[in-house]
C-alpha cells in the first residue's frame, strides 16, 4: 500500500515530552487526510505536560483516557489535596504535571477535557485502547480499571480477544515484557504494545505506528534521534507462557 494513501496514525504514551512530540510529528509529516490517535498519558513524568495537552485538546486529535489522566480524575472525586490519590498521582510524575501549568493550577478546561475522553476506540479492523482488555469478560463488562490498568492477565492471553481487530495499546513499556528490548514493540495474540517508554532513562524512544503502511516512526527524547522501520522489524513476537510464568513468580516472592 502506497504510503500517499490516507494513513491512521497512532501515539503511544507522550509523558509530557512535548518537544520529542514536535519532532516525530515533524517526521511522519501529517497530511490533511491522515488521522491521528492519542493512546493516554499525555501527562506526568515528563517536563511539558500541559503544552502536550494544549496541543492535542486544541488540534481535536482524537485521545483515550490513560490511567495517569485517570488519578488525575480520582483526585477530584476523593477530597483533593488532602486525599491519598493525590500522593498517588504526585509520586507517578504528577509533580511534573503541575509544574508545567502556570502557577502550578491545571485549568478548568483541561479538566473537562480529561473527563470526557474516551477509554477506547473501535476503526474496524484495529481496536485502540490504553492498556488492554480483561480476556475473561465481555467488552460491556469492562470499565476504566481494565482499560487503564490491566497488564498481565491481558499480554498472558493465549487468543485474540477479537477474531477480526488488532489491539493497539500503550500503558506497559515494552521493554519490560519478556525478549523485548529498549525502542522494540511488542507483539501478542491478537495485540500490539507500543509503549517504548519515552520518559524512561533506559530507552528515551516515543513511538508512532502507521497503521495503515505498517510503518513505525520513533524519536529518542533524549538523544534527539529520529528512525523509521517497517513494522515487521520493530515489533517481537511475545510468548503468552513466558508472562505467566513471571506473574507466578511475582505471586510467589
Amino acid at each position: 500500500m502506497s504510503e500517499t494513501n490516507r494513513r491512521r496514525l497512532v501515539i503511544g504514551d507522550v509523558h509530557g515530552h512535548y518537544e520529542g512530540l514536535m519532532i516525530l510529528l515533524e517526521a511522519i509529516a501529517p497530511g490533511a487526510d491522515d488521522q491521528l490517535y492519542f493512546l493516554g498519558d499525555l501527562i506526568d513524568r515528563g517536563p511539558k505536560s500541559a503544552q502536550v495537552v494544549n496541543f492535542v485538546k486544541e488540534n481535536n486529535y482524537p485521545c483515550l483516557l490513560g490511567n495517569h489522566e485517570q488519578m488525575l480524575l480520582n483526585i477530584l472525586s476523593n477530597g483533593g489535596a488532602t486525599s491519598a490519590a493525590m500522593q498517588s498521582w504526585l509520586y507517578s510524575g504528577g509533580q511534573a504535571t503541575v509544574a508545567s501549568y502556570q502557577e502550578g493550577t491545571i485549568p478548568q478546561d483541561h479538566l473537562e477535557w480529561f473527563q470526557q475522553l474516551p477509554t477506547y476506540l473501535d476503526l474496524g479492523d484495529i481496536w485502540l485502547t490504553h492498556a488492554g482488555v480483561d480476556p475473561e469478560l465481555p467488552l460491556e463488562a469492562q470499565t476504566s480499571e481494565q482499560f487503564c490498568w490491566i497488564r498481565d492477565e491481558f499480554h498472558s492471553t493465549e487468543q485474540p480477544y477479537f477474531p477480526d481487530k488488532l489491539i493497539i495499546t500503550g500503558h506497559t513499556i515494552t521493554f519490560t515484557l519478556p525478549g523485548v528490548s529498549p525502542g522494540q514493540l511488542a507483539l501478542g495474540r491478537g495485540w500490539l504494545d507500543i509503549d517504548t517508554g519515552a520518559y524512561h532513562p533506559r530507552s528515551g524512544w516515543l513511538t508512532a505506528l502507521d497503521a495503515t503502511n505498517s510503518l513505525v516512526y520513533q524519536v529518542n527524547v533524549f538523544k534527539k534521534l529520529v528512525r523509521t522501520l517497517p513494522l515487521a522489524e520493530a515489533a517481537i513476537a511475545i510468548d503468552p507462557s513466558q508472562i505467566k510464568s513471571d506473574r507466578r513468580k511475582k505471586q510467589r516472592a
